[in-house]
């Protein structure tokens, strides 16, 4: 427990960015790394019993990514979904949906209060302020809380040098897209500071209407007032406005045409957060930390995905929306090691205070038809109408959780854990459409247990059983219900009903090393039932009703394998095989309707392989030059959840290289090396004359960049 103690002393519980003994020459994760994210404290992963993967910096500097999905895709089970301007969606242990079934951290602290989840939320992250990466596969609702069901996503923050560095770097493509990128910080005494931003801009990209701009900051002061104490602050702020684009119809996709059907949708985000962090060293085996935190969001969407139409009308339906929220709040940890069993105690509380307001109306739209009338070439505004209300509602959400896990080692080869959480969303609200107020209250305990069984220096095994759970968001309790409201005739109705889903999930796992750990391997296999999960049911005008009733069933096995065959080939490929199945879920009780219920029905958007390989290669003979070639595949899945059509997937290559000179790197990456044509989502209505939609991906795409860096510790270097 002592190596760990002196990881917890330079790291502190919340802070992160060192490894253990072995080198990461290859970007990849080793399990003697020092992981957090499992445990709120640093571990030893091969002693957490649970799947989890760790994307160091130096896989993340040599991605040189425009957006973040494509470093977290090479985490193995894992799909970030990417849908344009750096807007996602995740699948992790769920197929690919907008669910809020995943927690996003940012230095171990939600990004988002419970309750306000937002699928795009890793929008806002600057991908130049990134130490390293941890995914958590599988609930992590004991530690965490709600909304870790399918996975959790820990982005760490670079820290402070200890002596001065500088970045800068300008990145563009062939599209239109450029970025200008700054980070430098330094430690002068007992004060350090970082400091990372970046501007992005796409103007007139291969899809039409699809403009955007970003702009992030993030700053971090760190002071030692003793050895044993410190005081860290970290700020964020960010503006993002882009056009949405949306999907395409079939017959625009397979032409290549990329036309975007609107020219007026668009997503706008201004967001705000800061904490500050108090850590004391009370000894060798005790370690507290205090944080107080804010966050401060403004939301405001023409979504186009919003668009309700009926094939063969003329006119449809959109909508405008804002979603404002400001959090404040406090979370404590204690951490306690002891000498019997060389046990850890890891104990905590959260109190989160967010008040949010969300107004949503309707604006009526002409609908522009291609011949044939099923599918629409282009939408007009015809007018807005903020009399017809879709959504207005304010809301006090009072998040309160205490939480407690323990580790001990009764042998030496064994590692026991539990742990539980008790988390209580409570809110009071106002409904402005039907002129009601009230409270809700969503609780729930959670447990885990799991144990490491490391019998072998090259060889372990881990198993658990994790509990987890996610409350409906407040966007879809308080939204007026399809034919209801509005000019509709019928009084409003919403989802007060909607009940947390929850889920238990059954998993093991383990690792091999062989070769003198040039090669390693590492699987994981799981098995987890979902009960009430919130569950989309796409209407024929593409509106969607929700549900919350009848269970699901998710399996698979994620695997890993990495072989170093010398110091200049690294070799990497990791994927997952699953299947996402409906148990027991009734979509309808009209008798006219040819399917009622999904029993035994796979969930639509869940390809039942994924995978990411890459060869990487630093020839001996060119010092200072890298090459990978990268291979991400997705196969086939359902597009509607009737099970009548499915979407063949797709394998795609990108390759990337790059060469050091002192301190200036140049760099291209060439995604979608063979310009195929593919989509990263395409999705049907369950009617039999609904035409799908193909959320598009780009064609080859050649990717520049140039970047300096400067560190004075000995000369100047490529961090």
């Amino acid at each position: 427990m002592k190596k760990i103690f002196l990881a917890v002393l330079v790291l502190g519980p919340m802070s992160y960015g060192q490894n253990a003994q072995r080198k990461d020459t290859a970007g990849t994760k080793q399990l003697d790394d020092i992981v957090v994210t499992a445990s709120r404290g640093a571990s030893l992963r091969r002693e957490v019993p649970v799947a989890i993967s760790k994307i160091s910096q130096k896989s993340i500097n040599e991605t040189k990514a425009t957006t973040v999905s494509e470093i977290i895709n090479k985490a193995p089970g894992v799909l970030m979904v990417n849908l344009g301007n750096e807007q996602h969606m995740m699948a992790i242990r769920q197929p690919m949906n907008t669910n809020a079934y995943y927690l996003y951290l940012e230095d171990g602290l939600p990004i988002r209060p419970m309750g306000i989840f937002n699928h795009n939320a890793l929008l806002e992250i600057n991908q130049f302020n990134l130490q390293n990466i941890e995914v958590v596969k599988g609930p992590v609702s004991s530690l965490y809380g709600p909304e870790a069901v399918g996975g959790a996503i820990n982005l760490i923050s670079l820290k402070p040098s200890l002596e001065p560095e500088l970045k800068l770097g300008i990145q563009a493509d062939g599209f239109g897209y450029k970025r200008f990128q700054a980070a430098g910080g330094t430690t002068i005494g007992k004060l350090g500071f970082y400091v990372a931003g970046l501007s992005s801009l796409q103007k007139d990209s291969w899809m039409t209407f699809s403009d955007y701009n970003k702009d992030n900051i993030n700053a971090r002061v760190d002071y030692a007032i003793s050895p044993r104490t410190r005081l860290t602050s970290t700020l964020f702020y960010g503006k993002y406005y882009s056009d949405m684009t949306g999907s395409v119809n079939e017959s625009d996709f397979y032409n290549r045409t990329y036309k975007s059907t609107t020219d007026f949708t668009y997503r706008k985000s201004d967001a705000l957060r800061s904490k500050i962090t108090l850590e004391q060293d009370w000894n060798e085996k005790a370690h507290t930390s205090f944080t107080v935190f804010t966050r401060n969001n403004k939301l405001g969407q023409n979504p186009s995905y919003g668009i309700r139409w009926t094939p063969g009308q003329t006119t449809a339906k959109g909508e405008i929306n804002s979603n404002n929220f400001k959090s404040y709040g406090v979370i404590g940890q204690h951490n306690q090691s002891f000498r019997f069993w060389q046990s850890t105690l890891v104990a905590g509380g959260l109190f989160d205070y967010s008040p949010v307001d969300y107004n949503a109306y309707q604006i009526d739209l002409k609908a522009n038809l291609n011949p044939g009338g099923q599918t629409v070439s282009s939408y007009e505004i015809i007018a807005e109408r903020p009399d017809i209300k879709l959504a207005d509602y304010e809301a006090r959400i009072y998040n309160k959780a205490g939480f407690v896990q323990l580790s001990c080692k009764p042998l030496q080869e064994v590692t026991l854990t539990a742990g539980a959480r008790y988390d209580d969303m409570s809110l009071d609200y106002t409904n402005t459409i039907d002129q009601s107020s009230g409270d809700k209250k969503y609780d729930q305990f959670t447990f885990k247990w799991g144990a490491n069984y490391n019998p072998l220096d090259f060889a372990g095994f881990y198993g658990n059983y994790s509990q987890g759970f996610s409350p409906p968001g407040l966007t879809s309790v308080f939204r007026a219900k399809p034919g209801t409201g509005g000019n509709t005739g019928n009084p409003a109705a919403f989802y007060y009903n909607l009940e947390p889903a929850k889920f238990d999930n059954y998993e093991v796992g383990g690792w091999l090393h062989f070769l003198q750990h040039k090669l390693s391997i590492e699987y994981s296999l799981y098995y987890m039932e979902g009960e009430n999960e919130l569950l989309n049911i796409r209407q024929p005008d593409n509106s969607t009703d929700y549900q919350s009733a009848g269970k699901t069933r998710h399996k698979g096995i994620e695997f890993a394998l990495q072989y170093c065959m010398n110091e200049q080939w690294k070799f990497r490929i990791g994927g997952t095989t699953a299947q996402h199945t409906f148990v027991d879920f009734r979509v309808s009780d009209k008798p006219s309707d040819p399917i009622r219920d999904l029993n035994g029905f796979e969930m639509p958007s869940a390809p039942k392989w994924t995978g990411n390989s890459e060869l990487n290669y630093y020839p001996k003979w060119l010092p200072d030059f890298r090459a990978s070639i990268e291979c991400q595949m997705t196969s086939s899945w359902f597009e509607d959840q009737v099970n009548t059509v499915k979407y063949n997937g797709y394998t795609v290559f990108n390759t990337r290289m790059g060469y050091r000179w002192k301190g200036i790197e140049c760099y291209v990456n060439v995604m979608n090396l063979t310009d195929k044509l593919y989509a990263y989502n395409v999705t049907k209505g369950n009617t039999a004359t609904a035409a799908p939609s193909y959320t598009a991906a780009a064609p080859r795409t050649f990717v520049f960049g140039l970047q300096y860096s400067l560190s004075l510790k000995n000369k100047a270097k490529i961090l």
